[in-house]
């Protein structure tokens, strides 16, 4: 359970919406502490409070984390309305009742490492760019790469409606007959295509996408389309560095 906490973030944490989502439901009078009406945020709740939206009451589900090797080919998301297969698919139904879902997101054609939980708080550090949470790519590419396209994505530039950079760019293989390289980046946003986008800025094409780490999580030993439930060690950790980063 938890102490004393803004009312917002009770929401997020128990999957209502997102904490900015439970903000506008509380200014619209859509919430109620003890049958009171809640419609000013800095509101402050107990393990002991009754809490409902639209008046059906809100319940506190026990927390879940699972680290999952997504393969490419799969939606990223709890659902999709055209019936592809999602990365929820994957999970048996008993795991499905926690109404799990995924930390942010992996491309339809890019595979790796992904987290899958019920925790909207953890979800919130680990996303928001402000958190800084590093995520490791390789990426397959053609195109004239080099040393300067290197210190190019290292020191950053626009995108759409924000600042790309790469912590760390790392050559990994090369054929040079072909134009082709194996490149290992690191980032610590998480856009829409953003791994793609940046190598497009040194006119470089994408033909292959796979994210290995996430923080210090890895896929060792974790099989294509096979998840795990994370160690309660590894979730303090997360916990523990988003913290630290957000200082």
């Amino acid at each position: 359970m938890f102490m004393s906490e803004r009312l917002q973030k009770v929401l997020a944490n128990r999957n209502v919406a997102s904490r900015r989502k439970s903000e506008l439901l509380i200014i619209q009078g859509r919430v109620k502490v003890n049958g009171v009406v809640v419609d000013k945020l800095g509101t402050k709740v107990s393990s002991k409070d009754v809490i409902l939206v639209d008046n059906i009451k809100v319940e506190n589900e026990e927390k879940v984390y699972y680290i999952m090797n997504k393969p490419s080919g799969i939606i990223t998301s709890v659902s999709d309305e055209k019936k592809r297969k999602t990365v929820i698919d994957f999970f048996d139904e008993k795991n499905k009742k926690t109404r799990i879902f995924p930390v942010g997101r992996l491309d339809y054609d890019t595979s790796g490492l992904l987290l899958i939980t019920n925790d909207g708080e953890l979800t919130y550090k680990l996303t928001h760019p402000k958190f800084e949470i590093e995520k490791t790519y390789e990426a397959k590419i053609s195109g004239n790469f080099s040393n300067k396209d290197i210190k190019i994505l290292k020191k950053g530039f626009e995108i759409d409606d924000y600042f790309a950079k790469a912590r760390s760019v790392l050559i990994l293989d090369r054929n040079y007959k072909k134009s082709e390289f194996k490149v290992q980046i690191v980032i610590t946003q998480g856009k829409n295509h953003q791994v793609k986008k940046m190598f497009k800025k040194v006119n470089c094409e994408v033909l292959k996408l796979k994210r290995t780490k996430y923080a210090f999580l890895d896929l060792k030993n974790l099989s294509k389309g096979n998840y795990r439930q994370l160690k309660i060690h590894e979730v303090k950790r997360l916990y523990t560095i988003s913290n630290l980063n957000n200082k």
